[in-house]
């Protein structure tokens, strides 16, 4: 029936699930897992999981095991043992670097080596998906199928979930109207939504650009403290502003807007990697103690814009060459990389070198 959910929804099922503390089951056939976000496991959530299983396991990124001195037998990913004392305070302490001053771990951590990994570490790529920690409560089920019906809760396949995680979701157009701004009053501004009812991304048009030439094009990242508050430890706001005031003074180009905050890692997190900065790691120290990579944009999301608005080469205003390997790998040609200059101060004058060392920013 067409009112079943899709495979699609199910997944945006589950990431709102986790967010507000239900837990979701993964798995079909005779075994499976049920999966609980550490950061918003609630205790009598947790109690429900240790009458299931005397053996409750915390999956976490090898970033985060390696501050915690935790073995990560599964290379990326390292299955924690719960002590059968822990509670939800233990778990967040576990989950979360910005308390590790706080709530120092008492160790040794004991970590799994034996199983299969494979279900953790989609449990903790769906966590990320959903902005959350990358840690993630578990418990063995059986009959995944029928526990999650008999308890009213999303049930996911391995298979699905693993699609889903690796897929493009493609965007749509929603709504564009005529937007007059202080970099050009003849600007537009288009909304595109995925199809799987994702967050949605902007792209601020300058002009008529010309759809058969490479256009002036910048993708970029929302950053709400530089962008709207003026941040000064990092350059976003000055780039967004100087950006648009190029293309106005060219009289043409496209801006694309992407909601992928704190590089892919969300507001919530951005601010636990500020915190782990003002204890004095740089910019990239502070997403490995959390547990993310360096970056964990799509850069697809900008290619799949372009697409649909009619472009497909661009003169590419960053300092990141990635993006440029990005769009190119995408199928968008990129003729030129555009230099963004900004200036820096004292506040981010160390972000800035550690973009440029460890990042490959050309500055």
């Amino acid at each position: 029936m067409t009112l079943i959910p899709t495979q699609a929804e199910r997944m945006a099922r589950a990431r709102s699930d986790l967010r507000v503390g239900l837990p979701v089951v993964l798995g079909e056939g005779q075994g499976g897992l049920l999966v609980l976000a550490a950061e918003t496991a609630r205790a009598d959530r947790l109690a429900a999981l240790r009458e299931l299983s005397d053996r409750i396991t915390v999956a976490i990124t090898e970033r985060r095991a390696a501050t915690l001195r935790a073995r990560a037998y599964d290379g990326d990913l390292a299955r924690v043992i719960m002590p059968t004392e822990a509670d939800a305070h233990w778990l967040r302490d576990l989950a979360d670097p910005a308390r590790d001053l706080i709530a120092p771990m008492k160790g040794p951590l004991m970590t799994e080596r034996e199983g299969d990994a494979g279900p953790y570490r989609l449990a903790v790529l769906l966590a990320k998906s959903a902005q959350l920690l990358p840690a993630v409560v578990t418990a063995p089920i059986a009959d995944p199928a029928g526990f999650a019906a008999a308890h009213d809760l999303t049930r996911l396949t391995a298979e699905m979930a693993a699609e889903d995680l690796a897929r493009h979701h493609p965007l749509l157009p929603v709504a564009a109207a005529r937007l007059p701004m202080e970099a050009s009053e003849a600007g537009r501004l288009h909304i595109f939504r995925p199809d799987n009812g994702g967050v949605e991304h902007y792209a601020i048009e300058i002009g008529q650009p010309d759809r058969d030439a490479p256009v002036l094009a910048r993708l970029h990242s929302a950053c709400f403290t530089g962008d709207v508050l003026g941040s000064l430890k990092c350059d976003c706001g000055p780039q967004l502003r100087t950006a648009l005031a190029e293309m106005g003074r060219q009289g043409a180009g496209v801006l694309l807007y992407l909601n992928q905050e704190g590089r892919g890692i969300g507001l919530a997190n951005k601010m636990r990697a500020y915190s782990l900065q003002d204890q004095g790691f740089d910019t990239v120290e502070a997403n490995h103690r959390l547990g993310f990579e360096d970056d964990e944009r799509d850069f697809r999301i900008g290619a799949d814009i372009l697409r649909r608005m009619g472009f497909g080469a661009v003169r590419l205003m960053t300092n990141n060459p990635r993006k440029v390997e990005m769009m190119e790998g995408e199928g968008i040609t990129v003729t030129e990389r555009v230099p963004l200059v900004t200036g820096t101060n004292r506040h981010n004058a160390h972000y800035l070198e550690t973009k440029a060392r460890k990042s490959g920013h050309l500055l």
